[in-house]
């Protein structure tokens, strides 16, 4: 591992800060000391980008006994890895650490000096966690699986070619990978402020004793909830009503009411935001929420609010390939408007998820490499918004079965009714599911808990293989378990099939049965 500080070339492609940990994650996802190796005559496959999408791709097709050349400008192992998923459920941990902490008096548990956090500590567990994590993402082990790993910035010349570094990569097929970053929005004055974005927050050392944070969806509510457990003062601003518009809205009252327990302060449809600078290098943020005008000066500014595909500089027009400021353009297949070349992951997904790249990663190769025709309407995607309580989703909301005038019948099981439930004291939550109506077919699921992004994964298996409310409810759950929700979900289908003249048959029969 080097110790040489980046240079002003390359420091925005390296991490802070500079310490040991960093050090080590840049010498597995951007060694400094990399030697691009000779180009091969010609590829099976070019791959550029190497987040999720990418390494999938990269990985898979060399294991098949492709020819692959991966190219990567930054930090391979994409935001997942290095900005998004494992710094953030890093500190989400320590934080729910705290949470535990605080609520310990409720089980008998009495902590006699209180929480002290330590935010420098917290920090530097998520930067050793995830240089531990890292190797697996290097440049070192994907050229020992017999990728061709370039680090450079690669830019297509033409329909069949790459150039990266100076050298010139022929291709039969080709998959842009190349993700998405955190977008501006346009707020009056946000161009006049130092902000924090999902790309940098994570190199903080000092906890802000005053966070606004922009933006109530995911990446909003995880870091607002989270920095208030340290103990920042938190304040939350969003547009639309409430936080998680997308989400259900029972579901999202639930998570929302653990969030102010924690201290978030929420201002909600807020209007005529403006941003300035204040004094020490602070930010004044002014809005009006519910007809009353807030002027608040806080330490740091986070802004969770939209994300942009990379599509700028990779020479999209020369090689054929058509993109819009929403990314790059794909058929069902995955295919751009140029055949040869496929594109996956954020830069063409509305799905911009870690577990959604990977498996659009699976269909490019299949489909570039073996003529086949998978699609990706074919996938059932759930995701999951990691606060606490986690609420985790899989198909169509209420709404969207509505509007696309499929009738459903709706099931749900409050986890104040759930006996793992009260006895874990995470009684706020639910599970509910909509199936096809007067049939035990899943459109859709949202579950409200402290593992909701575990429980949702048994609905998700349901509905890919197309298996109903009946066989949840016939199969054994252990007791007491918070998943036995959902097989109770299953009981109450069946009891909807109890009918009056189902029930009267049934009691003529034991009638003459006795």
């Amino acid at each position: 591992m080097s110790n040489k500080e980046p240079d002003k070339e390359n420091d925005n492609t390296l991490v802070s800060p500079w310490d040991a940990h960093n050090q080590r994650l840049a010498s597995h996802v951007h060694p400094v000391d990399w030697k691009n190796p000779k180009p091969a005559s010609r590829y099976n496959l070019v791959v550029v980008g190497a987040g999720t999408a990418g390494l999938v791709c990269a990985a898979g097709a060399a294991g098949l006994g492709a020819k692959v050349a991966l190219i990567e400008r930054h930090l391979m192992g994409g935001d997942c890895l290095n900005v998004g998923c494992v710094p953030s459920k890093a500190m989400i941990r320590a934080a729910r650490a705290a949470a535990a902490v605080r609520g310990a008096g409720d089980f008998g548990v009495h902590v006699p000096e209180g929480v002290t956090i330590d935010f420098g500590a917290a920090m530097e567990r998520m930067r050793r966690l995830r240089a531990d994590m890292a190797p697996n993402d290097s440049a070192k082990r994907f050229s020992e699986l017999g990728v061709d790993v370039f680090i450079g910035e690669g830019r297509f010349v033409d329909a069949h070619t790459v150039e990266v570094a100076g050298e010139r990569l022929t291709f039969k097929k080709a998959v842009i990978a190349a993700g998405a970053r955190a977008a501006a929005p346009p707020i009056d004055g946000l161009d006049q402020v130092r902000y924090l974005t999902n790309e940098t927050v994570f190199s903080l050392t000092e906890l802000p004793r005053r966070l606004a944070v922009i933006g109530a969806g995911p990446i909003g509510c995880e870091m607002a909830q989270t920095f208030a457990r340290f103990g920042s003062d938190v304040l939350l601003v969003e547009t639309a009503h409430g936080i998680l518009p997308r989400e259900d809205a029972d579901a999202a009252g639930m998570v929302l009411a653990a969030m102010q327990k924690d201290g978030v302060k929420l201002l909600c449809c807020g209007k005529h935001m403006k941003l300035a600078k204040a004094e020490g290098g602070k930010i004044r943020l002014s809005v009006d929420s519910h007809g009353k005008a807030y002027d608040e000066v806080v330490d740091h500014l986070l802004v969770a609010v939209g994300r942009a595909p990379n599509v700028e500089n990779l020479g999209l027009q020369a090689a054929g390939v058509a993109f819009t400021h929403k990314g790059v353009q794909v058929n069902e297949r995955l295919q751009t408007t140029q055949p040869d070349i496929y594109a996956a992951g954020d830069i063409c997904s509305p799905y911009q998820f870690t577990h959604a790249a990977d498996f659009m990663a699976r269909i490019v190769i299949r489909n570039a490499l073996f003529f086949g025709r998978s699609g990706t309407s074919a996938l059932n995607i759930p995701w999951c918004t990691y606060t606490e309580p986690e609420i985790a989703h899989v198909g169509l909301y209420e709404k969207q079965a509505r509007e696309r005038g499929i009738d459903i019948d709706t099931f749900t099981r409050d986890l104040r009714e759930v006996d793992r439930a009260i006895l874990e004291g995470h009684t706020n939550g639910l599970v509910r599911v909509h199936v096809r109506k007067g049939t035990d077919k899943i459109v859709g699921a949202t579950i409200v808990a402290a593992n909701a992004g575990d429980m949702i994964s048994e609905i998700t298996l349901a509905m890919t293989h197309k298996l109903g409310l009946a066989h949840i409810a016939n199969t054994i759950h252990p007791y007491p378990t918070q998943a036995e929700a959902i097989r109770q979900i299953g009981d109450a289908y069946h009891r909807t099939r109890l009918t009056p003249v189902v029930k009267s048959l049934i009691a003529r029969w034991m009638a003459w049965r006795r």
